[in-house]
């Protein structure tokens, strides 16, 4: 009979038929799982921050506003209008965009200042005059204001349009 004791020395490395990792090994293996994590978050920061390089180029440049355009944007913009209402909403977002499409970096829009429209540039720029010239008249009101805030700094812009009785711009 063959005891405990006098079975040869199994590796630590092994626990049954099992491959079991001694402590050093997991502690390896967590380094490499952080280190992985680390160099996805970069590559997926990087990412974004070129997807937000090409979106503010895009943006920057101002759209031809044609009368097939501005069809398509009245029509899309009436089936928004009229959903929020039947959910009972009086305001709805038009329109998101990076700060850097604003000349101060969106400082006057965070800082809620009467002269942030004039620090629109390309579509943002041609929204707001779009609410000015159609909608303002038609009793429409438009706000903006930093809705994200990256790493605790300003982020996007949203421009939203209100049909309520509250005094917005």
């Amino acid at each position: 009979m063959t005891t405990v004791a006098s079975q040869p020395h199994r590796e630590h490395s092994k626990l049954g038929d099992e491959a079991f990792m001694s402590a050093e090994d997991l502690r390896g293996y967590m380094n490499q799982m952080t280190m992985a994590e680390a160099m996805a978050e970069v590559t997926a920061m990087e990412k974004a921050e070129q997807a937000q390089k090409e979106l503010v180029k895009t943006l920057s440049k101002p759209v031809e506003l044609t009368p097939e355009f501005v069809e398509g944007l009245r029509k899309r913009l009436a089936s928004r209008l009229k959903d929020a209402a039947r959910k009972g909403e009086s305001e709805i977002m038009v329109m998101r965009f990076p700060n850097a499409l604003c000349t101060d970096g969106g400082r006057a829009i965070n800082n809620a200042e009467e002269t942030w429209p004039e620090t629109l540039t390309g579509r943002p720029r041609q929204a707001y005059e779009i609410w000015r010239d159609r909608l303002r008249p038609a009793g429409y009101k438009l706000k903006a204001m930093i809705i994200d805030w990256p790493r605790g700094m300003p982020g996007d812009v949203g421009m939203f349009l209100s049909w309520s009785d509250s005094q917005l711009h």
